[in-house]
């Protein structure tokens, strides 16, 4: 496992991670021809819609092979509909490559994904890219990463040139100048510094060195002394300082011209950690609740977490897993511990893209896709049935677009709904639910692109052309306060009474949704304390204003009578739901609106237009960022104000303004605007 490096590449879209996941593919000798994105020939981006969209959206994961290291790489999709891709595979990584655009430099996705690999504590290096591009500034890039991240930034290298003159780097450990030729290899060579740049690489080496050695003794005192230090003693305080998340290394290349991907591959190996770098995993187990840990050890009890669930049409459900502990072979039984129960593996996979490669076994520390879980889903911990633990699931944004969907032939409507259900499963930001008042199936996404991609996956892989209706934004609902409520059903059903009685209290949660059981253990049986449980967890998908979810909710079971003759499951999911019901109407039900977070880049003869158009639209003016002759104007604004956006900001500036946009939060919506909201929504 020392020579195992698990590393993602995230970034903004556009800013080239399929390009360079595509050059080291090469370079490894992975592949013998090197795959395009703009041609849709990229080995990475194999769905069709990513060949004719040239983005990714989902992540695909491959393995390379770099001096006597295996690196197993996931390239993630920079589209912010498609952020639960890149949540997912940060779960299970060790390390990141931050790969920015040396023209556009930190953009708003760029703050979204760094923002998540430091949610999951991974060592990062920051590749900029693009170099040769009109526009590239590397030092500006620089600041901006500085002044955006609060972490030391720590070039290793500076270009030479820029723009169409950038020809290679400067290693400022080695002191050492790389120059690509125009062969058709790509290959460097390694000479000494240019006479004009000696002196600016000398202060770039010397602030590097300084910079490291703020947190690194031996580096600290080599320069107190004025000691030579050595070159290996720097890489290996870069390595330290980075494991430590003190630092993050700066590198810069060309992808597209197969600049500077070599050293790339170098960092990773020395810089980003091993899984024998990372600290024990934590969970718990199922039953009794204790805190349990996992290392990165074959002979420790076997421990993996899903992380991704595929639909592949030969094997089914396609259950994508890092292996955190021990390991695993085809024809194990093993226990999913989140989900209860019990399954043989029946095929392991390491995985090329969408190529599977089967084995028989799995070891700590590897990542691989498994058939045979089909219960399975996206944060299931899969454990040996003697030694379970559950390990902490990924928490996904809620879905905030939504439309109505159908199938065109009666007959179609059974397949849509299953697959409907499958996609679900799949994907944790896919929601499919009924409104109760209209009996209307909606589809729900993170974006109008994600519902896209999923209309036209049914129509060609599954050959069903669904009636879609326009998109609507998806409204959440919450409580205004606490609320206590007792709820007795007691009925004749068919000439058979039925009895169940429930005493619950809700509360205001940070959490979408919460659970808690006050009860004492025997005052019910445990199936129906569990159909109770089923029945809170369904009434909350549909709330009292307009049947839309509720959320940031915590539910306590206090307490609940049964009759041994006449209660059963079904009443006691029927009482806990009215309950529920009841008890969110006593709070003082309260509609949410999903807010995004809009930036908006225009030529500073259109800010006042915009800014003016942006305050009809209830947008919250954040602040402003001067970027040469444009103005980045940071603002909130709802979501409904934004349908269309594309086409009015073009009209108002010309054509000249470009905006990203990606979901903050849900918020309540302002009283003055609350009235023209529910007549939209047919509520009276």
């Amino acid at each position: 496992m020392k020579y195992l490096r698990n590393i993602g590449f995230i970034a903004h879209i556009d800013a080239g991670k399929t390009t360079t996941t595509e050059r080291i593919l090469y370079y490894t000798g992975k592949v013998h021809r090197i795959g395009e994105v703009d041609d849709g020939s990229a080995t990475m981006d194999w769905m069709s819609q990513e060949k004719e969209r040239g983005i990714t959206i989902i992540s695909a994961s491959t393995s390379v092979n770099w001096r006597e290291h295996k690196i197993n790489i996931i390239d993630t999709p920079g589209h912010i509909d498609f952020t639960a891709e890149v949540e997912r595979a940060l779960r299970v990584l060790d390390g990141s490559i931050v790969i920015f655009s040396g023209v556009e430099g930190v953009e708003p996705q760029s703050e979204t994904v760094w923002k998540q690999s430091n949610k999951y504590s991974l060592p990062k290096i920051a590749y900029i890219n693009k170099m040769d591009r009109a526009g590239a500034d590397f030092y500006r890039v620089l600041e901006t990463m500085r002044r955006t991240f609060k972490v030391p930034i720590v070039p290793l290298q500076i270009p030479i040139g820029r723009e169409d003159q950038f020809t290679g780097l400067i290693d400022l450990i080695e002191e050492k100048a790389y120059l690509w030729t125009s062969d058709k290899d790509h290959k460097f060579d390694i000479v000494e510094i240019p006479g004009e740049l000696k002196e600016k690489s000398a202060l770039y080496r010397k602030e590097m060195i300084e910079e490291i050695a703020n947190y690194d003794n031996d580096i600290l005192n080599s320069v107190l002394s004025e000691e030579n230090i050595d070159n290996e003693k720097i890489r290996e305080a870069v390595r330290r300082q980075t494991l430590n998340y003190s630092i993050v290394p700066v590198l810069c290349g060309s992808s597209k011209n197969n600049t500077g991907i070599q050293p790339l591959l170098d960092a990773i190996v020395d810089y980003l950690p091993s899984p024998l770098d990372i600290p024990p995993v934590k969970g718990i187990h199922p039953q009794s609740h204790d805190i349990l840990t996992r290392v990165s050890d074959v002979n420790d009890h076997f421990c993996g977490f899903v992380f991704k669930i595929d639909l592949d049409r030969h094997f089914g459900k396609l259950a994508y897993m890092r292996i955190y502990s021990g390991r695993m072979k085809t024809k194990d039984t093993v226990y999913d511990a989140a989900y209860d129960y019990k399954t043989r593996i029946n095929k392991i996979f390491t995985m090329h893209s969408n190529r599977r490669i089967e084995v028989d076994e799995i070891t700590a520390g590897e990542i691989c896709a498994v058939a045979g879980l089909k219960k399975s889903l996206t944060g299931s911990t899969i454990t040996s049935p003697k030694h379970p633990i559950i390990l902490e699931k990924p928490v996904f944004p809620e879905p905030v677009v939504s439309v109505s969907i159908e199938p065109r032939n009666r007959k179609d409507e059974a397949k849509l709904n299953d697959i409907l259900e499958q996609f679900q499963d799949a994907d944790p930001t896919f929601r499919v639910y009924e409104n109760e008042d209209t009996g209307q199936k909606l589809i729900s996404g993170m974006g109008e692109l994600h519902i896209e991609v999923i209309v036209e996956k049914l129509k060609r892989e599954f050959n069903i052309d669904p009636r879609i209706g326009k998109p609507i934004v998806s409204y959440r609902e919450t409580i205004a306060e606490s609320a206590e409520v007792e709820y007795e059903f007691d009925k004749i059903l068919g000439q058979k009474r039925m009895y169940a009685k429930l005493k619950l209290r809700i509360e205001k949660s940070d959490e979408t949704y919460e659970f808690e059981n006050r009860m004492d253990k025997n005052t019910l049986p445990n199936e129906f304390f569990e159909a109770a449980k089923n029945g809170l967890r369904s009434a909350v998908n549909n709330g009292m204003i307009a049947g839309f979810p509720v959320i940031n909710v915590k539910v306590i079971l206090l307490d609940g009578q049964y009759d041994e003759q006449v209660s059963n499951e079904n009443a006691f999911m029927f009482a806990a739901s009215q309950a529920l019901k009841k008890a969110i109407d006593k709070a003082g039900p309260v509609l949410l609106e999903p807010i995004m977070k809009l930036d908006v880049n225009v030529p500073e003869d259109y800010v006042g237009t915009v800014i003016n158009d942006l305050n009809v639209k209830y947008a919250e003016i954040k602040g402003f960022e001067n970027m040469d002759d444009r103005q980045v104007i940071h603002t909130d604004v709802p979501l409904s104000a934004m349908f269309g956006y594309s086409n009015q900001l073009r009209t108002m500036t010309q054509g000249r303004g470009v905006f990203t946009m990606e979901f903050r939060e849900f918020r309540k919506i302002p009283d003055d605007k609350l009235p023209s909201v529910k007549e939209k929504l047919g509520i009276y």
